[in-house]
């Protein structure tokens, strides 16, 4: 398959676009790592499995985050899929500015990746490949650790909105 140029899409079918996606569900995750030894984080609901063996997952990041080029510079990354109790922690690392973390507790990886406490699981991962995506960059990383941390429900994203799933035990 040859790659194609994508045009920009006019906004009102950018609007539609997004629009269209939002009836989609996604869960919410936050990426975090260290940036000069301080720890520093984002939202990111394009989050996926990519392989079972090796272990890979995707995470993509939009070209205008200014958090992203600090995580990616380090090479390693940790992903906290986030609980139904987090939407402040969302909030707080969708943010822009300096200090992400304050007031965020979280505790180190085994590499020394923040992991956010109360979260449902994380991944901590060493990105493997970059690739270029429209107006994001889509990064494969292979999983080094991971940890289920909770049984609560997920924090999910829908139509604009946070909310909640829960199914039957």
């Amino acid at each position: 398959m040859t790659a194609h140029p994508v045009q920009p899409a006019e906004p009102s079918a950018r609007d539609a676009f997004r629009k269209v996606l939002g009836h989609f569900a996604t869960g919410v995750t936050a990426v975090t790592g260290l940036v000069e030894g301080s720890p520093t984080g984002m939202i990111v609901n394009a989050f996926s499995s990519v392989s079972l063996d090796p272990p890979l997952v995707s995470v993509c990041a939009a070209h205008s985050s200014r958090t992203w080029p600090h995580l990616r510079q380090d090479g390693r990354i940790c992903v906290n899929i986030l609980a139904e109790h987090q939407q402040a922690t969302s909030w707080r690392l969708s943010a822009s500015g300096r200090d992400k973390f304050a007031g965020v507790p979280w505790t180190p990886s085994p590499s020394g990746l923040p992991v956010l406490d109360g979260t449902l699981a994380w991944l901590e991962c060493e990105i493997r490949d970059l690739h270029p995506a429209g107006d994001h960059e889509i990064a494969v990383a292979l999983v080094r650790h991971m940890e289920i941390a909770s049984t609560t429900a997920p924090l999910v994203f829908y139509q604009g909105r946070y909310g909640t799933c829960a199914f039957p035990a």
